[in-house]
């Protein structure tokens, strides 16, 4: 029976310090959860282009200024794998360029820098409109592979290919010698307008054609747009390609193509509307380093949630400021585990209650017990039976002493038990005593006394 109480009690001992160890680790879980930053994976093309160091810097700096997120760059060989490992989702991040291959699990969380097609001539050869290209010969200047295929795809609109059309694929330093050659037309390449590669490509169409530039529009940008979503609208400011002359005099318009920072759909948003705000926040910082990222611009907001090409919820929750407070993303949670530590408490007391009520039960069966021995020993016949409820009134008390000890039990209990146990004892020792006086005593029968005579 003691075995069995002890026993029991180690295992509810057990128990609790297994719970109580559960529940730090479930705190310290919860300690590391919420301090230690959380690394993303972002995938970048080309690799050594513009977009990998902007990302790089930007990591560098989230580790400077210690922010809660952090950055892994994954650099591939060009815009498309990037494209390729978020739709795979080997990563988190990654920066895609639309029009060469839309991810259908990403989310813009911001637009990089905006790439316009820009078509350039001399004005003497009097091409005021996409048009005029019929018969002619366009030179393109590429940095992408996939920037040929994108004006080819806007000039078939205007049913301007082969043979209408002879597209001259060219290197920057062949501009200025095809034109002198009468090799080309006019020249179109992509490239952010405010950037020094169109302003160097400009400089040079200035140059053969003393300085009188037309810069050609695309009039129908907005169907286009409709058309093919991964190209969007775009106004080349008066003066962005060139200040003199100024180039052009008015504004064009044109379409665009776009690098942006997408997501994956189904990446935690709060993460991602932190990825956002650090990145506009850091932009200053980064700026020293990668000047490309003041052509960074947030996505469309006024259409953001149907927009053609998606935005993230976290971006969206950024720039709209409606980013949601630790209570929002947590507050359920933090009920749940209230709730959940009232009833680990209250289970607890249970146990502990049950075990009192064990431990008075058992001080009452121990009790019982030695009233037993008390009348046992009256009736013991022999020593060996007396001195076996002897031997069971030692282990009683041992268990007596260790229960007063601990004070597990009330002071009447403990009394009464310890009396009924002098008063088995004192019953042992009399009834020991007897039965030796018996067996020392002689075993011859007595005489019946002689009967008195009477007198007669």
């Amino acid at each position: 029976m003691w075995r069995l109480f002890r026993i029991r009690k180690d295992r509810v001992f057990f128990l609790a310090s297994l719970g109580i160890a559960v529940l730090a680790g479930v705190f310290a879980l919860g300690y590391w959860y919420f301090v230690s930053p959380t690394t993303l994976t972002v995938a970048v093309g080309p690799r050594g282009g513009v977009e990998e160091r902007l990302m790089r810097a930007f990591a560098q700096a989230l580790v400077d200024q210690k922010r809660d997120v952090r950055l892994r760059v994954l650099p591939f060989d060009d815009v498309r794998k990037s494209a390729e490992a978020l739709q795979a989702r080997r990563a988190d991040l990654a920066v895609v360029r639309p029009d060469v291959l839309l991810p259908n699990n990403g989310g813009t969380v911001a637009i990089l820098r905006d790439e316009a097609l820009i078509f350039a001539a001399p004005k003497a050869g009097k091409i005021d409109d996409l048009g005029d290209l019929a018969g002619k010969r366009l030179g393109v200047v590429s940095h992408h592979e996939a920037d040929l295929p994108a004006i080819a795809k806007v000039l078939e609109h205007y049913e301007l290919a082969a043979p209408n059309l002879t597209l001259v694929p060219l290197a920057r330093d062949e501009v200025e010698e095809s034109f002198a050659q009468k090799r080309i037309d006019a020249l179109g390449f992509i490239a952010a307008p405010a950037s020094a590669e169109a302003g160097g490509l400009m400089s040079v169409v200035a140059k053969v054609s003393g300085g009188k530039v037309a810069v050609v529009g695309v009039d129908e940008a907005e169907a286009l747009a409709q058309k093919r979503p991964a190209l969007s609208t775009f106004t080349i400011a008066p003066g962005s390609l060139g200040g003199r002359p100024k180039t052009p005099e008015e504004d064009v318009k044109t379409l665009a193509v776009s690098y942006r920072l997408m997501a994956r759909m189904d990446a935690d948003r709060v993460v991602i509307a932190k990825v956002a705000q650090h990145l506009f926040q850091l932009r200053p910082r980064v700026a020293q380093t990668e000047p490309a990222i003041d052509l960074m611009k947030a996505p469309e907001t006024e259409t953001s949630t149907s927009a053609a090409l998606p935005n993230h919820q976290g971006a969206i929750d950024y720039y709209f400021r409606e980013q949601r407070s630790f209570m929002d993303r947590y507050g359920d949670w933090i009920w749940i585990a209230l709730f959940a530590g009232g009833g680990l408490s209250s289970a607890f007391a249970w146990i502990g209650q049950l075990f009192a009520r064990k431990r008075r039960e058992l001080v009452d069966q121990v009790l019982d017990r030695v009233l037993c021995i008390l009348s046992e020993a009256r009736g013991a016949k022999t020593v060996a039976e007396v001195d076996d409820l002897a031997m069971e009134i030692d282990g009683l008390v041992t268990h007596a002493v260790r229960h007063a000890r601990k004070r597990t039990t009330g002071t009447k209990t403990m009394g009464a038990l310890m009396l009924a146990i002098d008063s088995a004892r004192a019953a042992i020792a009399d009834r020991r005593r007897d039965i030796l006086d018996d067996a020392a005593a002689p075993s011859t029968p007595r005489l019946a006394p002689a009967p008195r005579s009477g007198t007669g």
